[in-house]
């Protein structure tokens, strides 16, 4: 397969939707976007100007700096129980780290099963030379441990997995990702673990895979400081995984990106040994933006919402005669009301629609009430 085969982000086409209606002085109503409607805290900010001003400017390693990687072992091997060294860190924006990983897994064994529904990694794995297998997920998007089991083969090199999970909320339990360990352990597959999202859980405890390990080897843990720390567009994140993965990932960023600004990865390190006042705010206000989306898609006719654990989603089903991808089009069309159809998610997202609930109150409640009034007309 080229280049020319795969299809844009279709969260990204959405959001180039949203922006040509912007430009021409529409107000739109965005439940699409997976973004944090918070600003960066001023604290984190002040630290990358301050590393700016001190001449912080040039190349460094493509491992990271020595400061930001000591912060990321501190923190992994506190927080996740991942017992991590340096050699064992790499600073990496998550969505590069996805693409890297795949490159560096790629190979004789070159099929990796990716989740269905799930994040957009069949992409990065065709582009880095593999073949994406789709697992499924149970009805209430567990892990269905005998569908991956049947799913892995002779080529089989890895599986993705993402909790808490984008785009339907999931937080998976220790229980299963212990199950998954034993069967990829047995097989001699790894297993890659997006944690992206992993300071936005609510009901539960966080529970990293690779805290399973002694050391790492078998897991690659992707982090990612975009959710945690509403730090998007500073593409700040970093990767655990065993001595050589690293290294295919630096080799990656050597020939492509070169290394991450030192400015950026001092405030990333700052906000690692520092931020956790930050994430109990943010995740105190998603908690509470959680509640009041489960509450009231819970209300509305024709539609059926999942429990939402973690992140900012909800991936409810709806009950009408539509394709996703129309039901989002004719939403955006009629009301200016954006959401994604969950068929970008894979073929299991058909009938379903991703809604985030990063943005304000009254946003989320604007847009819900459009929902509605959208599956009134069309039942």
């Amino acid at each position: 397969m080229s280049l020319k085969d795969l299809e844009g982000s279709p969260s990204l086409e959405v959001v180039n939707l949203v922006l040509q209606k912007q430009s021409r002085g529409e107000k739109v109503i965005s439940l699409a976007i997976g973004e944090p409607a918070y600003d960066t805290p001023k604290e984190i900010i002040d630290i990358a100007y301050e590393g700016m001003k001190n001449g912080e400017t040039h190349y460094t390693s493509s491992y990271g700096t020595m400061g930001f990687r000591e912060a990321a072992v501190q923190k992994t091997n506190k927080k996740n129980g991942i017992h991590s060294s340096l050699e064992n860190v790499i600073f990496i924006s998550a969505k590069q780290s996805i693409f890297a990983v795949m490159v560096s897994l790629a190979g004789k064994k070159d099929e990796i099963l990716v989740p269905n529904p799930g994040y957009f990694y069949s992409e990065p794995a065709i582009l880095a030379g593999m073949k994406p297998i789709y697992y499924n997920l149970t009805e209430n998007y567990s892990l269905d441990i005998d569908d991956i089991h049947s799913k892995i083969g002779n080529r089989t090199s890895a599986i993705v997995i993402n909790s808490p999970a984008n785009p339907t909320g999931k937080v998976m339990s220790k229980e299963e990702l212990k199950s998954l360990f034993e069967i990829c352990k047995d097989k001699k597959i790894k297993i890659v673990s997006d944690e992206a999202y992993e300071d936005l859980i609510y009901d539960k405890e966080i529970f990293s895979i690779g805290s399973l390990e002694d050391v790492p080897d078998d897991i690659v843990s992707i982090f990612s400081l975009s959710k945690s720390y509403s730090m998007t567009g500073w593409r700040a994140g970093y990767t655990v995984a065993d001595r050589g993965v690293i290294s295919d990932i630096a080799k990656v960023l050597e020939h492509t990106f070169t290394c991450y600004p030192p400015f950026i990865q001092k405030a990333s390190a700052y906000a690692l040994i520092h931020g956790e006042k930050f994430i109990e705010k943010f995740k105190r206000e998603f908690k509470q933006k959680r509640d009041l989306v489960q509450k009231r898609l819970a209300s509305i006719h024709n539609l059926v919402s999942n429990n939402i654990e973690g992140a900012f989603y909800a991936f409810p089903r709806y009950d009408i005669n539509m394709k996703s991808v129309d039901f989002s089009k004719k939403l955006l069309e009629k009301y200016n009301v954006a959401v994604l159809p969950g068929t970008a998610f894979g073929p299991a997202g058909e009938g379903k629609i991703r809604i985030s609930f990063s943005s304000s109150v009254d946003t989320i409640e604007a847009g819900l009430n459009a929902v509605e009034e959208f599956l009134e007309e069309n039942q």
